[in-house]
């Protein structure tokens, strides 16, 4: 059974409430003098409470995506690491490895969309993952068989899991209900976690002699995606979003690569690349290549992208980078790097509660600003 299943979360809140009536059942017959009831009533409140501590960090993993599963949990991933590909220039993939409607919705793709399981091998960086590919209604109706929709790249926190977009910030759901109700038209969303070389914190970093995370996702996710559906070749018909690790992903790949993504919506991100045990050496000693991950650094120096535009969301009750964000804002008017937009909320922790209340409004946000194509 499965980290993230409900058999597995149902049993720990079972055995819990079991050790729970067997300790109040328990008690008086342990409650004598000696060393053997005391042993007894010490091994009762240790299970229970490990037991009862067991399921509430299921039930928050659950709830937040931490870990996808045992292997994930341990650190003893590696199904999905860096996929090395020994013919020199040799074609990127996209592998489709199952389907499922949207939920709740009719079951027909041309009624309810389609969300297709992928795997992504890059071209030129030689990496996989795993990604969830949502189809809208449109897709797959006749009358839109020459249209080239627009796509938003969905990237997670770290370390996320995929599904998480898909079953607890509901992003499928949630741009198929705008579509239907005309606030913004249909798109193509590919979400799946920056972690592409897990259990490593690469944040979106080309590391010297290690993953090119930037890359892939500049490259070689752009080059599969295209190969493999109808979608948008203009960078004005793209975009990226993401929150946390995703949310400062998003931004600097918006920023670094405006010929490919024409717009980024960071949701709780922060501005610079951290450094610690999950990221380890990211830059190697390598200076421009340090300037180039810290966000403010790109705002001062590089080019203004006039197409492009940027979305950051906060709150002033519950986000640690409330102000940075409004320093951001400010930063960016300033620099006129970019076109700004924010959603600051009055309170709203840096969870998934916060971000399912940022994701409708941000996904209109994008809808106004990627275009499509028509055959």
């Amino acid at each position: 059974m499965g980290l993230t299943s409900d058999a597995v979360l149902a049993s720990a809140a079972g055995c819990g409430l079991l050790l729970f009536a067997g300790t109040v059942w328990g008690w008086p017959r342990l409650a004598g003098p000696g060393p053997w009831p005391l042993a007894g009533r010490v091994a009762l409140l240790l299970a229970t409470q490990a037991v009862v501590f067991a399921a509430v960090g299921l039930a928050a993993n659950r709830a937040f995506g931490f870990y996808a599963g045992w292997a994930d949990l341990f650190g003893r991933e590696t199904g999905q690491g860096v996929v090395v590909d020994h013919s020199a220039g040799g074609p990127g993939a996209l592998r489709v490895t199952g389907t499922q409607a949207v939920r709740p919705g009719p079951g027909r793709p041309e009624d309810g969309g389609r969300i297709e399981r992928v795997t992504l091998t890059g071209r030129t960086t030689g990496l996989a993952s795993p990604a969830y590919v949502y189809l809208p209604p449109e897709y797959f109706q006749e009358r839109h068989r020459t249209r080239a929709f627009p796509v938003a790249v969905v990237l997670t926190g770290y370390p996320g899991t995929a599904e998480a977009l898909v079953d607890r910030l509901h992003y499928p759901r949630t741009a198929l209900e705008l579509a239907r109700e005309g606030r913004t038209g249909p798109m193509v969303l590919v979400m799946l976690r920056p972690t592409v070389a897990p259990p490593r914190d690469t944040e979106c970093v080309d590391v010297p002699g290690g993953p090119a995370a930037e890359s892939f996702f500049a490259v070689d996710l752009p080059e599969a995606v295209r190969a493999h559906y109808r979608v948008s070749r203009t960078p004005g018909g793209w975009g990226v979003v993401g929150n946390s690790t995703g949310g400062y992903c998003a931004l600097k790949l918006a920023l670094h690569h405006p010929e490919v993504y024409s717009a980024g919506a960071g949701l709780s991100a922060y501005y610079d690349a951290p450094s610690d045990p999950t990221t380890g050496d990211l830059f190697h000693g390598d200076r421009k290549l340090r300037a180039r991950a810290d966000l403010w650094w790109c705002l001062d120096n590089l080019p203004p992208r006039p197409g492009s535009s940027l979305l950051v969301t906060s709150s002033k009750s519950g986000e640690s980078g409330y102000k940075d964000t409004l320093a951001f804002v400010e930063r960016v008017k300033e620099k006129k790097t970019a076109r700004i937009s924010s959603i600051i909320l009055e309170s709203g922790g840096h969870n998934f509660h916060t971000w399912r209340r940022e994701i409708p409004a941000t996904l209109r946000w994008l809808g106004e600003r990627l275009g499509e194509e028509r055959g």
